[in-house]
């Protein structure tokens, strides 16, 4: 045991040592090369040309061929300077690594640079209306009819979907094997007519996603990441990167200025649009102190072993969150890990609702500017439950956490080993 703390003592020694001097390098260049009054995607185009963008990829591909751990070095020194990242969103987040992991050499050219310049957006359409947790179970179909793909189905719950150049799109290609080997992962097109992008208006009054109805739409051939019929190991790449523990990155601009900053700020604008009400998803633990303190709460007994019970939860998926944070650094891949990061949040957000709930009592479902802090409670109450479902319910991540990281055996399923077509299905 201590022989293993020694060498891991000297790994992270060297680590150090290699990321002090690859700080010293970047701030270096960026000291040369970074001007505000660039226009972004010339500023971007620069900062990828260089392999700043992503230096763990491969240089081929547009990085360095560095340890995972310095994306996040040189991430820091960007904002330490005052200089423009990688875009914001499921491009850069979901797209680029997965295309990158499985995509053929022709997709690599053809979208990594524009995905990490900006220049496209993407989002992702995964679930559907009859297959949400269960998204093996998905019925959107696509057949090939020359060089193209013909795709028709429903998908739902669509971020982005709105304004999104291309889609990452899960579809099935045959119905003659089990569902989860019938499934091929596609780039879609999304401005072509086969596409209707409808919003969704949620019950805590905002609009941030989308519906999207596919009528026969077309896919190059050669617009498929990975195999015909391997997209369930694609799509499980792309969902342990948008299962990652830790908060939504943000850029902050503030006390900044010049052409490139000006146009990321807005382009940060427009993304954090979508999600502006994650934080009431999240359950606004910042809120309940300076909210039972307000209302004279504060001393109750009952209410006091509450608030400590959320913070404790609180604390702990931090410090979970920050381990994960370091092994990601130090070029551990995305795993089930995540999973436990989420179940910790939906527990978190479910405390925190009854927390608010019992500091407020009534006033808690009022809403409008002049309700308990402006109607911040209310709207937290009925965004926690998304939390529980979105990106994966909780018995989905306790399924994964089971089979992946505890190695128990698989639920049992009267599907299995069965044609997807032979499986009845509701609707």
């Amino acid at each position: 045991m201590n022989g293993e703390r020694k060498a891991g003592t000297g790994a992270d020694e060297q680590q150090g040592s290699d990321a002090g001097a690859l700080r010293a390098e970047v701030r270096s260049w960026l000291a040369q090369n970074w001007d505000p009054d660039m226009a972004l995607i010339d500023w971007r185009r620069l900062l990828i040309d260089e392999g700043w963008g992503v230096p763990s990829y491969p240089r081929e591909w547009l990085g360095r061929g560095l340890p995972r751990w310095a994306d996040a070095v040189v991430a820091e020194e960007i904002e330490a300077a005052g200089a423009v990242g990688n875009p914001l969103g499921v491009g850069a987040g979901l797209a680029a690594p997965t295309i990158l992991a499985h995509g053929s050499d022709d997709l690599r050219t053809r979208f990594l640079r524009p995905i990490l310049t900006g220049e496209q957006t993407w989002c992702q359409l995964f679930s559907e209306p009859g297959a949400g947790s269960d998204l093996a179970g998905l019925v959107t179909g696509a057949h090939l009819d020359g060089d193209e793909w013909v795709v028709s189905g429903q998908k739902v719950w669509n971020t982005s979907a709105d304004h999104a150049d291309f889609g990452l799109l899960l579809a099935r290609t045959d119905t003659s094997v089990p569902k989860h080997q019938g499934l091929t992962y596609f780039v879609l097109p999304m401005r072509q007519p086969g596409v209707e992008v409808r919003p969704l208006r949620q019950m805590n009054g905002h609009s941030s996603f989308n519906e999207v109805f596919l009528s026969e739409a077309r896919i190059p051939v050669d617009h498929v990441v990975g195999e015909v019929g391997g997209g369930w190991s694609v799509a499980s790449t792309t969902l342990q990167y948008e299962r990652r523990f830790g908060a939504m990155r943000q850029h902050d601009f503030a006390g900044r200025s010049g052409k490139a900053i000006d146009e990321a700020r807005r382009e940060a604008k427009r993304h954090a649009e979508t999600y502006k009400w994650y934080p009431q998803r999240a359950g606004r633990v910042d809120l309940v102190l300076e909210l039972a303190r307000s209302l004279g709460q504060d001393q109750d007994p009952i209410l006091r072993q509450e608030i400590a019970k959320l913070l404790s939860l609180h604390r702990a998926s931090a410090w979970t969150a920050e381990r994960a944070r370091i092994a990601l650094k130090r070029g551990a891949r995305p795993s089930a890990e995540g999973s436990l990061g989420k179940l910790a949040n939906s527990q978190i957000a479910r405390q925190a609702a009854s927390v608010h709930s019992l500091i407020a009592g009534t006033h808690s479902m009022l809403t409008g500017p002049e309700s308990l802090m402006g109607g911040v409670i209310a709207e937290v109450l009925v965004s926690t439950p998304a939390q529980s479902i979105a990106g994966g319910t909780d018995q989905i991540q306790r399924n994964i956490v089971g089979e992946k990281m505890l190695g128990l055996p698989k639920e049992p399923s009267v599907e299995t080993g069965r044609a997807f077509r032979d499986v009845r299905r509701s609707g």
